[in-house]
């Protein structure tokens, strides 16, 4: 073994009982560890007809259409990949670490082993997950889909993916995080490793759809070079018992950006504490964090964080949430840090219920008050994600309108 990963090794190991900063600590010792059996599936057709309405629910298409390549996870096993567009490179971590040395200079590099005890435990596990590359000035107009799905009763599943984006290169990527029907308590940690190089771009949607009692720990850390663009989108509407996550991007080169949108709504039972932050470690280069929430009797935190180190950084946070019940809390926590002059941070945070004078404004224009309310909430969610099926954009409608009318 290289004197790295001994180092990397003793890192983790001595963080394995190490409790995550925010969000509640999960005992890791009563979830058997999900099976690496390989569960090959040549066809995402070929699946029962329940299975292939769960991966809808997560934004992945069985029969492929409009889809430039699938990859698919079950507890800690690839059981499907495939790839249309022969431009893009798509398979599993593992092999990609196996077929190209110099993978080994970005794996790991962003997500520290020792950062918790979810981080640790991934890497002691050697854990597989997916390798996405896109080589350089080459543009998919399809977008990769990619679900990670937890098939086993209490069962703790760990992933490490990794995305390169290549110098002038454009991807986009919709990854559902899921459970199968009657899988009700387990564990899910994702560890994610970007990099979107020069010049290059990266839109990245994932859709969340677990049940009631799993907890979900997804690290994530993105490096964007010089005037390369990181897009991402979270949706998660559905319960669950504990989500907790706080992706990080380093803008890394002059004139890098990104944007992040969140829109979650916290039910009965449900902690969600997310998070986003930006740190701009060049000059000219740009944030924008969008947290929309809404609680029908859980509990959000919603966090985000800029902190400029370089000249020219201009970021904008907003964080707004919605208390549609007594029962449930909403807690916003902005941070803006400036180490440098001549940057430019604001935020926006605000609170609440529903105005009472937009339900009145609407009704007055012939909306009943269900009509009015629930316009008003479509309106609060709607943060332009594009690429999602029609079927799952249905089903999106039909949550916001269950919670809008308190059902």
């Amino acid at each position: 073994m290289q004197t790295d990963e001994v180092n990397l090794k003793k890192r983790a190991e001595s963080a394995a009982s190490k409790k995550a900063a925010f969000g509640e600590d999960f005992e890791l010792d009563k979830f058997e560890k999900g099976s690496k059996v390989s569960k090959p599936i040549e066809d995402l057709e070929t699946l029962d007809e329940e299975s292939k309405k769960t991966l809808l629910h997560v934004g992945v298409v069985a029969n492929e259409e409009g889809r430039s390549g699938s990859f698919l996870i079950m507890d800690n096993t690839v059981s499907h990949s495939s790839l249309k567009n022969k431009d893009v490179e798509l398979m599993s971590t593992h092999k990609a670490l196996e077929k190209y040395e110099w993978l080994k200079d970005y794996s790991w590099k962003l997500v520290q082993v020792d950062a918790d005890k979810y981080t640790a435990k991934t890497y002691l596990e050697d854990a597989d997950g997916y390798f996405i590359r896109m080589p350089a000035g080459k543009k998919s107009s399809l977008p990769v889909q990619t679900c990670l799905m937890l098939d086993s009763k209490k069962v703790s599943q760990t992933v490490h993916n990794i995305i390169i984006v290549e110098e002038g290169a454009s991807l986009d990527i919709i990854t559902g995080c899921t459970s199968r029907k009657g899988v009700e308590e387990g564990l899910h940690m994702g560890i994610s490793e970007m990099y979107v190089k020069k010049g290059a771009t990266l839109n990245f949607t994932m859709i969340h759809n677990w049940a009631e009692q799993i907890g979900v720990r997804p690290r994530t850390v993105i490096h964007v070079e010089e005037g390369g663009t990181y897009v991402s989108n979270y949706i998660c509407l559905k319960p669950v018992r504990s989500v907790q996550t706080y992706p990080t991007v380093r803008l890394e080169g002059k004139g890098a950006i990104t944007r992040l949108n969140t829109i979650a709504i916290a039910h009965p039972g449900s902690e969600l504490d997310l998070g986003s932050r930006a740190i701009f470690n060049a000059p000219g280069t740009k944030a924008e964090l969008i947290s929309r929430t809404i609680t029908i009797g859980g509990r959000i935190v919603a966090r985000g964080e800029m902190i400029a180190n370089a000249k020219g950084s201009k970021g904008h946070l907003e964080c707004k949430g919605l208390v549609l019940t007594d029962k449930g809390s909403q807690l916003a926590i902005p941070i803006l840090e400036a180490n440098v002059d001549d940057v430019e941070l604001t935020h926006e945070a605000a609170v609440g219920k529903i105005a009472k004078d937009q339900v009145e404004y609407l009704m007055a224009r012939g909306l009943s008050e269900e009509e009015a309310v629930g316009m008003i909430v479509r309106g609060f969610l709607d943060v332009g994600i594009r690429g999602i099926p029609d079927e799952l954009k249905k089903e999106i409608e039909e949550t916001i309108t269950q919670t809008a009318f308190g059902t």
